[in-house]
């Protein structure tokens, strides 16, 4: 590594569901962010590394930014707009299939309020015709924040590579923050307990992983390099466990062995994962749960 090497923070924004998660996961080459066709799966801001040459790029993956309710989604906007404003760069995923949005509009004069610029990624290009994408891309040039645009689909790679590369040579000089090796700041137990609940929001068609979380209560390494992982899944009410466990059980076996298939390929050792349902009545007003989520609870 030659002395001349870069380093910075780049935050990726923009509206729930705009595939934000499916973008980090491509920019670093693994899976660290759950992904849901669900809006507001992401809550709590996931860090992800890459090397590009003598760059490292720290990515942000941020929550979806919308118009919040409760105090659950006033932290995420929150988380959102914090990781926004401690970056060095910024990149406005839109979903070019949807367009602009109200969520989507709302971001664009927050950071024209906040005199930032951005680098503007049209996601889903695969999906969009040509006479449709121009036009859209031509309408958020003229807002005159953004550096530059990008026409790629996180989904299927296409694109990336140009964003990244790009990124590569405009983040500042400087040291690396992290090993070379590393790939996320996030402890194991969080993304343990992020897998989980993926397969909650996959499994679960009703507004239910709404209204849950995942705890990794404990965690014991084993000599022949397995892993003992044991989690509560907490949901708000009685009725909402019976979903959860399902008949005879079924449903939270078929979420738990789900989400070990999963956990195996992330840890790359053999998992043995242990969940159990609990009725946590107030947990979105609990200061400790959103510590787990390294969420501010006074959003």
């Amino acid at each position: 590594m030659s002395d001349a090497t870069r380093c910075g923070h780049i935050a990726l924004i923009g509206a729930p569901n705009a595939g934000k998660s499916t973008l980090l996961n491509r920019l670093v080459g693994t899976k660290l962010a759950i992904v849901t066709p669900k809006v507001q799966t992401t809550r709590a801001r996931l860090l992800g590394i890459a090397v590009v040459g003598s760059a490292q790029l720290i990515f942000v993956d941020t929550p979806g930014i919308f118009a919040p309710k409760r105090r659950l989604d006033r932290a995420m906007v929150k988380a959102a707009w914090s990781g926004a404003e401690e970056a060095d760069r910024i990149v406005l995923l839109v979903d070019a299939s949807r367009g602009v949005d109200a969520d989507t509009r709302c971001i664009v004069d927050g950071l024209k309020s906040a005199g930032r610029q951005a680098l503007l990624a049209l996601n889903q290009i695969d999906k969009v015709k040509r006479e449709t994408l121009l036009p859209l891309a031509q309408t958020l040039d003229a807002e005159g924040i953004f550096d530059r645009i990008f026409m790629l689909s996180a989904l299927l790679g296409d694109g990336v590579e140009d964003l990244k590369n790009y990124l590569a040579g405009v983040v500042p000089e400087g040291p690396w923050l992290f090993p070379a090796e590393e790939m996320t700041d996030a402890p194991q137990r969080l993304l343990a307990a992020e897998i989980t609940r993926e397969q909650i929001f996959l499994q679960l068609h009703q507004e239910l992983p709404y209204a849950s979380t995942v705890e990794t209560e404990s965690w014991e390494e084993f000599a022949d390099g397995s892993v003992k992982i044991s989690q509560i899944i907490h949901v708000v009410r009685d009725s909402q466990k019976a979903i959860v466990v399902g008949k005879g059980g079924q449903q939270v076996k078929r979420i738990g062995e789900r989400a070990r298939a999963e956990l195996e390929k992330l840890l790359e050792r053999r998992v043995h994962l242990f969940l159990r349902v609990k009725v946590s009545e107030g947990w979105e007003d609990d200061r400790e749960r959103y510590e787990a989520m390294r969420l501010d609870f006074e959003s």
